[in-house]
């Protein structure tokens, strides 16, 4: 099926492939990857019946109801290549739907930890799962046991119709046109179509076992895939009691293999991945061994980075929570193309103009501005010094300070608009496509952690039962407690920050009095950079400080479903990324030079420290650089947590399993057992990364033209890392459902609301571009931008005025014995009048036309994306037909069942 077409690949087979389901399960074929069947097994109970599958062996009670279940195994080698690779239980038939593993012996294996797994295991046994068994000594490693478990229909058919799970209802019939002529020609993008089976598309509806004759069950064994049958078990491992109640508080009972994991009962539980990833044979010369080494070959493999992802397989093999996260980074990836582009094309004008722009010509001309003498920029130590001395600077500033910019942040601030509009199509499509559309409402159960803590309930006005739930007085308090945490912590965030710019005060003065004329006239620059390397520091210290925190803060809040939960999450732990990840660059943008005074009347409320001061050339450039340091440094760091320490965790667990060179069997569930686990978190990070780099690319793009390229290309990375890690480094996630990307797609939209009013801000007051347009139309003579510095943009200064402590201790002799005057960057008159050094006409004429520019700026912009959303529809038509077609079809089944009822009534 390709990656953009519509259809319900759920339970899709080859009908060509697809047997009735047989009464009795057929018998495995020799060579296959489980063993034969003895044809001598004797599955007679004692009551003389033939006993089903997975109840060889029981004990019953008065009703004749199993109370324990014990599969007779049939004797397999552990020598047998076949048990390597092996999916199934010993009897070759059952399949294992998940897996649970400990490691007796050990000193956290206590007898409290035993009677835990029993009792656990017990109560499953009660809930109609199949176990069995696999000894520590049986294991490679020697060292960990193993409990295969089997989810027989009945079960996998109570638990679909219990979470209301959607399943094949009816062919759908509705065809619609090819698209445009595009579409019909070749690609290099595209994935390889013989490699790629395309899926049965069908209508569904929530599966209900009173109608199951009109559900399109070929076979009983494959109605139900690996995904839905892992998270069908799932929640009974969720639910499942393992200790009594307590005697003196009976509603106060533990439960769910989530504290087992915690409190070291069970190392792990998990499903299998399919099989091996990697084959002796080409994938094109003999076919995909499973679905695990289709998405290798196709998706994970760094050879295929230009490829469009196989976005159905990825669902079906991991879930939709994942395909839609792989869905949506693909999405965001595709749409950097053209601002990467265009970001481009504005950093190349800058590059090929650069020697053309009239104010670094100035600077850079000891015959012109670049012969002034300008303040010292600290106190005491620092010296008078040469405008010309910035001339490097400047270059660099008009790199990314030029017209092509003011263009380029218009276009960023566009495309973040179509960006959320298209979002919108795709992510309706893909909610019909993967049936998903009504989860939240319809098929997302209570958190268990939600049930057993809150003790209070009342009636639900909609289902009129009791529920658990949470007062408002009890809210307000768990709010509060949250919100002042959160404070807290930004108010250390902001402290750092404050001690990072006391830093570059610091080393900057001292750099700046450096004998040595490199070092001294690369002061601030220096400064800035070491600067943003301890600033991205202290942003993972504080990141990894907080996010423990908030783990607490979100379940004291006590959420009702695990989308509340993670929401409440995500939002807390991005307000405060927000702030630790933005705050200096935030500084740099809007703060720094707007409050540092005058020559003669310097700002010193910060510890009595002198404020910084800009570059007459701006502080565009420090914030280029602090804006490349923690982006970069940040996707670095990432990157190798989630590339180099997976693979030291798998190495690690599998030394033992190395060393061994006995004769026993590698199993597939002991491999999976030794590959790493996938965070905690889950996708939390994966999305936290992606957004925090979507505000770099939106919010500073002004100042970083290429900040879409470098997200381009670390996004190329990304998809094939992240896909490598899932296939290959960690163990095999549950498949859990989602209905979209949750509340990121808000934050997302508030990251691009702020952006507009950034980049305006960003253009009006930290670039250079309204100042010399106020210059050139409003003073110059000639309507150049030759004088700008001289006659407008730079403030004399009398040195006779300076504070004591302002007084430079050394003076360069190329500036003579004495200096009368010196320059500063400044709208104010010059020295000798009453009215000496106040704000001159062209300050609030500037100040004016900044003001007008952002204005202006954003209304434009948000007039402009109100036309975008008005001309794009959030649902293309044929997804709109197709789920009115669904509904259509529902409504008619469940008529057609009422009729088969009173039908039946009649003939009684």
């Amino acid at each position: 099926m390709d990656h953009n077409a519509i259809g319900f690949e759920l339970a899709n087979a080859d009908a060509a492939a697809v047997a009735p389901a047989p009464d009795q399960p057929p018998p495995p074929q020799q060579g296959a990857m489980y063993p034969p069947l003895d044809p001598g097994t004797n599955n007679t109970a004692a009551h003389g019946q033939v006993n089903p599958i997975g109840f060889e062996m029981h004990n019953v009670d008065d009703d004749g109801v199993p109370t324990e279940v014990v599969s007779e195994k049939v004797p397999m080698d552990a020598k047998d290549p076949a048990k390597e690779e092996t999916l199934y239980f010993n009897d070759g038939v059952r399949r294992i739907d998940y897996m649970l593993a400990y490691e007796p012996g050990t000193t956290a294996d206590k007898e409290n930890r035993v009677a835990k797994r029993d009792y656990f295991e017990k109560q499953l046994i009660k809930e109609g799962l199949q176990l069995e068994r696999e000894a520590a000594d049986a294991s490679k490693s020697g060292k960990v046991a193993f409990v295969k478990i089997h989810a027989s229909w009945d079960i996998l058919a109570r638990g679909a119709e219990l979470t209301n799970m959607k399943m094949p209802l009816a062919p759908n019939d509705m065809e619609y046109e090819q698209g445009s002529l595009c579409d019909c020609l070749p690609s290099p993008f595209d994935l390889d179509e013989d490699l790629i089976n395309e899926d049965d598309n069908y209508f569904t509806a929530p599966f209900n076992r009173s109608r199951m004759e009109q559900f399109v069950i070929k076979d009983k064994e494959t109605f139900f895939s690996n995904a839905q049958r892992s998270r069908i078990v799932y929640t009974i491992l969720s639910r499942a009691f393992y200790e009594d109640p307590d005697p003196e508080n009976p509603n106060k009972r533990r439960f769910g293999i989530k504290k087992l994991l915690a409190n070291g009962s069970y190392s792990a539980a998990y499903p299998l991945h399919d099989g091996k990833y990697q084959s002796e044979h080409s994938i094109l010369a003999r076919g995909k061994m499973n679905d695990r080494h289709l998405l290798y070959e196709l998706w994970a493999r760094p050879k295929n980075w230009y490829k469009y992802q196989p976005l159905d397989k990825i669902r079906s093999y991991f879930g939709e929570k994942i395909g839609i996260y792989f869905t949506w980074l693909g999405f965001y990836t595709s749409m950097l193309v053209p601002a990467s582009i265009v970001g481009l094309v504005a950093f190349i004008y800058g590059i090929v103009t650069m020697m053309d722009d009239v104010l670094g010509n100035e600077i850079c001309d000891v015959n012109k501005a670049g012969n002034l003498t300008m303040c010292p920029l600290c106190d005491g130590r620092c010296s008078y010094w040469r405008l010309e001395e910035s001339c490097s600077y400047s270059r660099g500033t008009y790199l990314f300070d030029n017209p092509a910019t003011v263009a380029f942040a218009c276009f960023m601030a566009l495309w973040a608009s179509f960006f959320h509009d298209f979002w919108k199509r795709k992510q309706n499509e893909i909610e019909y496509d993967w049936d998903t559309a009504d989860f939240e409402q319809e098929e997302e159960t209570v958190r268990p952690e939600y049930e057993n803590r809150v003790r209070r309930k009342r009636e639900n006005p909609i289902n009129k039962k009791l529920e658990p739930y949470v007062p408002v007085w009890s809210k307000c308090f768990r709010y509060c407690t949250t919100v002042s945490v959160l404070l807290f912590f930004m108010a250390i965030v902001l402290i750092a920050v404050i001690g990072v710019i006391i830093y570059r005060i610091a080393i900057a003065a001292v750099l700046s009095a450096s004998d040595m004329d490199i070092v001294k006239g690369r002061a601030g620059l220096v400064a800035s950079a070491t600067a943003a390397c301890i600033n991205l520091v202290i942003i993972v210290i504080l990141n990894f400080i907080y996010q423990r925190i908030a783990l607490g803060l979100t379940e004291l809040e006590q959420h009702r479903t695990e989308s509340e939960w993670e929401d409440a999450f995500t939002f807390k732990m991005f307000l405060f990324q927000f702030v630790n990840f933005y705050a200096s660059i935030i500084y740099i943008a809007f703060l720094k030079g707007r409050t540092v005074g005058r020559p003669g009347a310097y700002d010193r409320t910060l510890f009595d420290f002198r404020q910084e001061e800009c570059d007459p050339a701006g502080c565009l450039i420090e914030l280029c650089i602090q804006l490349g340091i923690i982006m970069v440094g940040k996707q670095a760091f990432a990157n190798f947590k989630e590339l180099i320490l997976p693979k030291l965790m798998v190495w690690f667990k599998s030394r033992d399993v190395n060393k061994d060179k006995d004769s026993k069997v590698y199993t597939h569930w002991e491999r999976d057992y030794n590959l790493a686990d996938q965070p905690k978190l889950g996708l939390f990070d994966e999305y936290l990364e992606m957004v925090i780099q979507y505000g770099f690319v939106t919010i500073f793009v002004a100042a970083f033209p290429l900040a879409p390229l470098c997200a381009l290309g670390n996004n190329i990375i990304e998809i094939r890392l992240d896909a490598y890690k899932f296939v290959t480094q960690w163990k095999r996630p549950l498949a859990a459902r989602a209905q979209d990307i949750g509340i990121w797609f808000g934050i997302l939209q508030g990251i691009s609301a702020i952006a507009v009013i950034s980049n305006a801000a960003i253009i009006a007051f930290t670039s250079e571009f309204i100042p010399r347009m106020v210059y050139k139309y409003g003073y110059s003579s000639d309507q150049t931008l030759d004088g700008y510095f001289t006659n407008f943009s730079m403030s004399r200064f009398n040195t006779a005025d300076f504070e004591d402590r302002s007084v430079p201790e050394e003076i360069d002799p190329s500036f003579g014995p004495t200096v009368t005057e010196c320059w500063y960057r400044d709208f104010r008159k010059p020295p000798g009048g009453t009215d000496q050094y106040e704000y001159t006409m062209a300050f609030w004429h500037v100040f004016a036309a900044r003001l007008a520019f952002v204005v202006v700026f954003e209304n434009c912009i948000v007039f402009l994306s109100w036309l975008i959303m008005y001309l794009i529809p959030d649902m293309p038509y044929k997804v709109k037909m197709q789920m009115l077609r669904e509904k259509y079809l529902a409504k008619q089944a469940l008529f057609h069942a009422e009729e088969l009822k009173e039908g039946r009534m009649k003939a009684e």
